[in-house]
């Protein structure tokens, strides 16, 4: 019963950012996204990450994955469509 609330929370968390991904790279516009914004919760995944990887926690592992992914693109053409 835990896990599946984990992996309820971890995909409602990791959908959150498909919107924005793809608008992001539909759109090529992203002058009114925050860089630094996007680098922090970047690097709040990638400790979430890490901490999941150390509990062995699955839905905080593939959450975290995902969300990397995610908001990794959105950094990504952030840095290349200023």
């Amino acid at each position: 019963m835990v896990d599946y609330i984990g992996y309820l929370a971890a995909i409602l968390g990791t959908i959150c950012w498909l919107p924005q991904t793809l608008k992001t790279w539909r759109t090529k516009e992203t002058k009114d996204l925050s860089l630094w914004a996007n680098l922090l919760i970047l690097a709040t995944v990638m400790l979430w990450l890490i901490y999941g990887i150390l509990l062995g926690a699955w839905p905080l592992i593939v959450a975290n994955i995902v969300s990397i992914l995610f908001v990794g693109a959105i950094v990504t053409a952030k840095l290349i469509y200023k």
